[in-house]
């Protein structure tokens, strides 16, 4: 599977996670991925939240790892730097579109 292809599969599983965490007025954003880890970031009522990393460990890690091959983590800390820019200029130029 070319790396587009997980990229997109990622993407795909996330946009099925996601309704879950809207239901309790949160969201989870995708970052990156690099090296089998999938970089995302909590938004809205997830943000801060104390059971934030509990639904990334309990809940988003084990899906990710179950639908996407190649996955073996997902993190909210320590992004690389280089993505976490493309992260903001696209966030930037969505909200400019």
């Amino acid at each position: 599977m070319s790396e587009e292809e997980t990229i997109r599969l990622i993407e795909a599983t996330l946009d099925k996670i996601r309704p879950f965490l809207q239901r309790d007025g949160g969201d989870v954003e995708y970052v990156g991925f690099r090296d089998g880890i999938v970089y995302v970031t909590m938004v809205g009522a997830c943000q801060g939240c104390s059971l934030a990393q509990d639904d990334i460990s309990a809940g988003v890690e084990i899906i990710l790892m179950e639908e996407v091959p190649g996955v073996i983590a997902v993190k909210t800390e320590d992004i690389p730097e280089d993505m976490l820019k493309a992260y903001i200029d696209r966030k930037i130029a969505g909200a400019n579109a």
